[in-house]
């Protein structure tokens, strides 16, 4: 197997991608498009299964990390002390630069202080000895805990909880509620992600067997579209009365994700992880440059966007056709920008920061 695979690169290109796309539909709203409009489910839907990817993925790297670069049983508590903090400090100091970049004093989304995708990420760096440790049947029963664990926390997850609410907190006992049971991705039950990347990451030669995992997964999101005929509800919704809800996420969300996240890979993998080629390897090869750069470009499009939020603040939202020009304009740039970033300048990056303090 390839020490880079490319169509991991290929998908977590799309799954930074997505996450830019619904964000910037989020900054630049159009006029007369409302929650259940067509074009607002079509929008979310791109960012509701982003995430989950860009997260699992990152379980997914972490883990192969974990394996390949560090002898688990010579790795000393020093090494292992430098790997974990140059991860965890590139990231919280990445999470609190979103924060600031999209500042919700100046339009923008989140509180300086508001924990998010990177102190979730964070969280799993600090984890990866204990997961390189476990076992898989442990992992995997973790997981399942995590995917179980919406309904068991319930109210606590705040199921009618207003943005304001999900992204404040007034002390470090509120900051550490959000950061681990009712923030925007809080660690129950985000890192079934995280959990599903090591999974992943461990059945990479197991074709049958994820192959079976994606047909049961589909099964249950055939089972959460019949529901919600049924019950005569919204199949999903960002948050609110769904079958489906991202905040706060639910069991149902979570097993739709993960199963689009498998499958996604399995369609762009081809015979790649058995040494052969990836399916799309030609193809999609513009794309892996922006994969290299996730990071990188996660982090910089919320100064684009917080740009455009202190632009926008206390204006009339803009028309459909302009809105969603800049939209995809805003999302689609990154390729261009990323090769060009890979031939030119490929050490000025969060990646490159990250593999030089490692």
């Amino acid at each position: 197997m390839r020490h880079r695979l490319r169509h991991i690169d290929q998908i977590r290109a799309i799954a930074v991608l997505c996450m830019v796309e619904v964000h910037t539909a989020a900054i630049l709203p159009p006029q007369g498009i409302t929650v259940g409009h067509p074009a607002a489910f079509f929008a979310a839907a791109f960012g509701g299964m982003a995430a989950p990817m860009f997260i699992t993925l990152s379980g997914w790297g972490i883990y192969k990390s974990g394996m390949i670069n560090a002898n688990v049983n010579d790795q000393s508590d020093k090494n292992w002390f430098r790997w974990i903090s140059t991860r965890v400090i590139i990231l919280i100091v990445c999470q609190i630069l979103v924060n600031i970049l999209l500042n919700i004093e100046r339009g923008g989304r989140f509180y300086w202080q508001t924990p998010g995708v990177l102190s979730l990420l964070a969280i799993a760096a600090m984890i990866t000895p204990i997961l390189l440790r476990m076992s898989m049947s442990l992992r995997l029963g973790i997981f399942f805990l995590l995917l179980l664990s919406p309904t068991i926390i319930g109210e606590y997850s705040g199921l009618s909880w207003s943005w304001e609410e999900r992204v404040n907190s007034i002390g470090y006992i509120e900051w550490f509620e959000r950061l681990l049971l009712n923030g925007t991705y809080p660690a129950i039950p985000w890192l079934s992600y995280i959990f599903l990347g090591t999974l992943i990451y461990d059945f990479r030669t197991e074709i049958k067997i994820r192959d079976n995992i994606i047909i049961v997964g589909l099964i249950v999101t055939l089972i959460s579209v019949l529901i919600s005929i049924f019950r005569g509800e919204n199949w999903a919704l960002t948050s609110g009365e769904a079958v489906l809800t991202f905040f706060p996420a639910n069991t149902f969300f979570i097993i739709v994700s993960g199963t689009m996240v498998i499958f996604g890979m399995r369609i762009l993998e081809g015979d790649e992880v058995l040494g052969g080629k990836s399916r799309y390897e030609e193809k999609l090869s513009m794309l892996e440059a922006t994969g290299k750069i996730s990071l990188t470009i996660y982090v910089v499009h919320f100064a684009v966007l917080g740009f455009a939020a202190i632009i926008m603040e206390n204006r009339p939202r803009l028309g459909i056709l302009e809105a969603f020009t800049l939209t995809i304009g805003h999302t689609l740039i990154w390729i261009p920008l990323s090769n060009w970033h890979q031939k030119n300048i490929p050490n000025i990056s969060f990646e490159s920061l990250l593999r030089k303090m490692n």
